[in-house]
């Protein structure tokens, strides 16, 4: 009798456990609960933003480089959801953690700044790839990312996937690597298994056919 207890106890705490120590990569809670009740003021945000400048740029168009993203006319969700990841360490971006910790005070701050560059124009000056690797890219992206970041790029804003329209192509290519290889953390599961097989020749190939998109307005 003790031997069963002992074994039905075991059966019922192990899928808890399991379930305690795996994260749900969208679940709305804490900070991002917060921000995204808030009414986010642009006006508010666009003061905000004034340290993030140095590296994003003044107009949020990144650098071609890929050390930063283009984040204007990013879904203000996607963008909430992105720094209350890296502040909460969801998220791996030790260049940022200083900036969002030491200057974005508030989840009330994070709803501006998010409003605030949502609203900003996307230019198609974006960092392209070599555009070899378009006819490929087009390929896959067709079978396995359009569900989720749309057939233009534009995202879904509700489900948190990000627009990757006139996103840099270096910016699109170190995140996808980041991606397949668990470095992000923050990442969708869906997203993980979809890429695991990839080819490091796939996620060029991917990412230079989503550099080629135009901007889409959020």
């Amino acid at each position: 009798m003790k031997h069963f207890l002992a074994t039905l106890t075991l059966a019922l705490t192990l899928p808890l456990a399991a379930t305690a120590q795996t994260p749900v990569w969208n679940e709305i809670k804490g900070e991002l609960k917060l921000a995204l009740e808030a009414k986010g003021d642009a006006q508010r945000g666009k003061s905000a933003f004034g340290p993030c400048e140095g590296c994003h740029r003044a107009d949020a168009s990144g650098r071609i480089s890929g050390a930063y993203p283009r984040i204007s006319g990013q879904h203000a969700n996607v963008l909430m959801k992105q720094i209350t990841d890296i502040r909460g360490g969801r998220r791996a971006n030790p260049k940022m953690e200083p900036f969002i910790d030491d200057h974005v005070l508030t989840p009330f701050d994070i709803a501006d700044i998010a409003v605030y560059l949502q609203a900003l124009p996307v230019s198609a000056t974006n960092g392209k790839g070599p555009g070899t690797g378009v006819e490929r890219g087009k390929q896959l992206y067709e079978k396995d990312c359009t569900t989720c970041h749309g057939a233009k790029g534009e995202g879904d804003a509700a489900k948190f996937y990000p627009m990757v329209a006139a996103q840099h192509y270096k910016y699109l290519l170190r995140e996808v690597k980041f991606i397949r290889d668990g470095d992000r953390r923050n990442s969708n599961p869906d997203m993980v298994n979809v890429i695991k097989p990839y080819s490091t020749a796939d996620l060029e190939a991917v990412a230079d056919y989503m550099a080629q998109f135009k901007p889409v307005a959020p």
